[in-house]
């Protein structure tokens, strides 16, 4: 997606979200090294026979959109990238990797009628 500098919108970071282990606990909870899924706009792409599990996604989702989004460098959204899982005796942990950017005009994702164009997902390749 293009920048396009007369329409309203906001640049996204495509995310990685990848396991990781903490070398001195060992996990509790179904966590494997190295697997990952990816955040593309508000899509969750995952690999086939990835899995993660529903308690660990719950407590990764409120911070997703927030890591999309462009932050200060002091900020500690910018400056922490790990997540650990919610379960306080597992040492799994979950970090969040911002690679490349996507436009998202505001026509193509909001659903106000004054506003509404095409949908930014029938505009992917």
């Amino acid at each position: 997606m293009q920048d396009n500098s007369d329409e309203a919108g906001v640049w996204l970071y495509d995310l990685r979200v990848e396991t990781v282990l903490d070398p001195e606990r060992a996990p509790v909870c179904r966590h494997v090294a190295g697997e990952s899924f990816r955040v593309e706009g508000e899509t969750l792409v995952f690999d086939p026979g990835t899995r993660v599990s529903m308690y660990a996604l719950a407590a990764l989702l409120p911070l997703l959109p927030a890591k999309q989004r462009e932050t200060a460098p002091g900020d500690w959204m910018s400056t922490d990238a790990e997540v650990a899982c919610p379960d306080p005796h597992c040492g799994g942990r979950f970090r969040i990797i911002r690679e490349g950017r996507r436009w998202f005009a505001h026509a193509a994702t909001t659903g106000l009628p004054d506003a509404r164009g095409t949908p930014y997902w029938e505009g992917e390749p």
